[in-house]
């Protein structure tokens, strides 16, 4: 399929992009996208949560009552569980939650991903720039000339550009990531998706 090429003025030029029908217009597999997002999700929980158990807590282990004749429950040390104070009983312990996912699913995904934006209309190719300085001025202006600046936005570019990336870090609703840092959390994250012209190429390469 071709989709129109907008400068960073929001207008359409007269240039044309075709896109990739096995990478853009794909059938979406929602299950690979939920197993990638999830992957990710856990892949960025820490872990290090931690309660104290019977033997964390410091106590006596004197045992509180004899087992026998006293009418009341049987009960041991004073770090027991049921009592105020105690150890807690099957509490989390530090743990890595991340898992393997193969490459071909995530690949999958990150095309379904964009298949749905493509398919949304949220997917839109951008003429390649550059900023002369770092300014997130400058960057905001481009936001709001695309009338994206009160939305989330995605942009993805073919190389680094040290005066886009810095001028992007302090703007909350948006991202910018290079092509092989595209995932599929970050495309489902934003409500317009950019591709920088050269970048089209890269994530074809990558996808296909």
């Amino acid at each position: 399929m071709e989709l129109a090429v907008i400068d960073i003025k929001g207008k359409k030029t007269s240039k044309k992009v075709k896109l990739s029908d096995a990478v853009f217009c794909i059938e979406p597999n929602d299950h690979a996208i939920y197993l990638d997002v999830k992957q990710h999700m856990a892949n960025k929980r820490t872990g290090n949560h931690k309660a104290k158990e019977r033997s964390d807590i410091r106590g006596s282990r004197r045992k509180i009552r004899k087992q026998k004749g006293s009418g009341a429950a049987r009960v041991g040390d004073i770090k027991n569980p049921i009592f105020r104070g105690g150890g807690r009983a099957f509490g989390p312990r530090p743990r890595d939650y991340s898992f393997k996912l193969n490459k071909k699913v995530k690949r999958l995904a990150r095309k379904s991903a964009l298949s749905h934006k493509i398919k949304a209309e949220s997917l839109v190719v951008l003429e390649d720039f550059k900023l002369e300085s770092p300014k997130t001025k400058d960057f905001a202006q481009i936001l709001i000339n695309l009338e994206v600046s009160d939305s989330k936005s995605l942009l993805v570019m073919s190389e680094l550009d040290k005066n886009i990336k810095l001028s992007s870090r302090n703007l909350k609703s948006t991202r910018v990531v290079l092509a092989e840092e595209l995932c599929t959390y970050d495309i489902l994250n934003a409500n317009k998706v950019y591709l920088s012209v050269n970048s089209i190429e890269k994530v074809e390469k990558i996808l296909g």
